[in-house]
């Protein structure tokens, strides 16, 4: 029986366009612009990615800093746009790669759980019966009707994350987000991570290895902008770790 597939990532491309230095003056730029001298530099982030994650797999995303890891995982929350390329999704999707985005200190923190409800795409109504699983998670019942203004970045952070991964999408899209709140809620967060596996489609960016190793179905390396290795947990754990002898 073929696996079903929650996530097709099909040749995607991206670029960004990098400034340099002002031409001193509208004369040197319409100068440089008669000798092909452009104003800027092209930096390709991603050179032709494609994947599939399957319904209920946990699959960690790693590489070095600038491999274009971040930014993949923007164009598959439709954060970014590919030069070329596309993301199929099939069911809901809901991303934590910004860290609160969305939020606002004049609104309480309950205000502010339906604000990104509706920002994920949630109604009302689906938002109220999350409600109190969110508030549960996050340990802060007491405090969901002070301004998020007065919440320390710990609970900020505590509220924002347990949006994410309490909201029930059918996939969940996480980056960096495991070292969140103090040791005891970092552990509630792995104990959390350890039940998702078979029962929710999680994509996870990291550079912790122990989170690839415990968490993970399934891992991916990415290197330069492409694909390096894809497979076991375990052997991409390794290979990533092999990128640093060298």
């Amino acid at each position: 029986m073929s696996k079903e597939v929650a996530l097709r990532a099909n040749d995607l491309h991206k670029r960004f366009l990098l400034p340099k230095d002002k031409a001193a003056g509208l004369k040197m730029a319409i100068l440089n612009r008669f000798k092909g001298i452009k104003g800027y530099t092209e930096q390709k982030v991603l050179k032709g990615i494609s994947f599939e994650v399957y319904k209920g797999e946990f699959l960690g995303i790693i590489g070095r800093n600038g491999s274009g890891k971040s930014t993949l995982l923007k164009l598959l929350a439709g954060i970014y746009v590919p030069e070329k390329g596309s993301v199929e999704v099939n069911g809901t999707l809901v991303s934590f790669i910004e860290l609160g985005v969305g939020f606002n200190p004049e609104l309480t923190g309950r205000e502010n759980v339906y604000l990104s409800g509706a920002l994920l795409g949630f109604s009302n109504e689906e938002m109220e019966e999350m409600y109190e699983d969110i508030v549960d998670f996050a340990e802060l019942e007491p405090f969901m009707a002070q301004k998020l203004k007065n919440y320390s970045s710990g609970m900020y952070v505590r509220l924002a994350f347990s949006i994410a991964i309490r909201a029930k999408g059918d996939i969940l899209i996480l980056d960096e987000v495991l070292a969140v709140g103090d040791a005891a809620f970092q552990e509630k967060c792995n104990q959390y991570f350890k039940s998702l596996k078979g029962s929710q489609t999680v994509i996870l960016v990291t550079h912790n290895m122990a989170a690839v190793r415990n968490f993970c179905t399934r891992a991916m390396l990415i290197d330069g902008g492409e694909i390096a290795g894809i497979g076991k947990p375990e052997k991409i754990a390794e290979e990533y770790l092999e990128l640093f002898k060298n």
